[in-house]
């Protein structure tokens, strides 16, 4: 699981209202929250801060503290 997927599901925000909110496909969604290859576009992350009801910044902020903590543990820290 993503950070970004970790974030959703520690909120219990339901994906599929996300991708009925922001118009991404529930594919895609299922991907940048699935899929630590996948790349998360600056749009895309505006669209679901926007669908969430969270700022931007706050998002990217939450989820790149997420990605961090997994950096710490995959190293034993």
């Amino acid at each position: 699981m993503t950070s970004l997927g970790l974030y959703l599901f520690r909120k219990s925000i339901n994906k599929a209202e996300v991708s009925r909110k922001t118009g991404l496909s529930p594919s895609r969604l299922s991907e940048l929250t699935l899929n630590e290859k996948s790349h998360l576009r600056v749009s895309e992350l505006h669209l679901i801060a926007k669908a969430i009801d969270v700022d931007v910044y706050d998002l990217l902020k939450a989820i790149s503290e997420e990605e961090h903590r997994s950096d710490m543990e995959r190293e034993g820290i």
